[in-house]
């Protein structure tokens, strides 16, 4: 699965919009207080993590943007 995929899949099992943030996909406006994010580190592995009160705080780094969504996916539905 990758990043657009899994938008569509989160979209279908009607996830809020303002519970995740997937890179250069979906990016809520106005930015919520607190959210789960999937994006790429500088160093090319994918990041998965919660943003709260400011800060991103990465739980997971992925080898692979399959793993990454998979992982996203796991924590929202």
């Amino acid at each position: 699965m990758e990043r657009r995929e899994l938008r569509t899949v989160l979209e279908a099992a009607r996830v809020p919009d303002g519970y995740y943030r997937i890179e250069d996909v979906h990016e809520p406006v106005p930015t919520p207080t607190d959210f789960l994010f999937l994006r790429r580190a500088a160093d090319g592995v994918w990041e998965t993590g919660a943003y709260e009160r400011g800060t991103y705080e990465v739980l997971a780094r992925h080898p692979d943007e399959a793993t990454a969504c998979g992982h996203l996916m796991h924590l929202l539905v």
